[in-house]
């Protein structure tokens, strides 16, 4: 018979959002997408400034 290997046990795909990372800088997703939108409209219009 074989050796059984026994791993440790894991979290089971939950996640304690109070144990994560505090970042000094958060977004909102509102922020992230006007900032997107505001980089395009910048590459757009920069070949016309020119």
């Amino acid at each position: 018979m074989a050796n059984r290997i026994n791993l440790p046990a894991g979290f089971g795909g939950l996640v304690r959002y109070s144990e994560e990372y505090a970042s000094k800088i958060n977004l909102s997703p509102a922020q992230v997408i006007g900032f997107i939108l505001f980089i395009i409209l910048v590459r757009i219009l920069l070949p016309h400034l020119l």
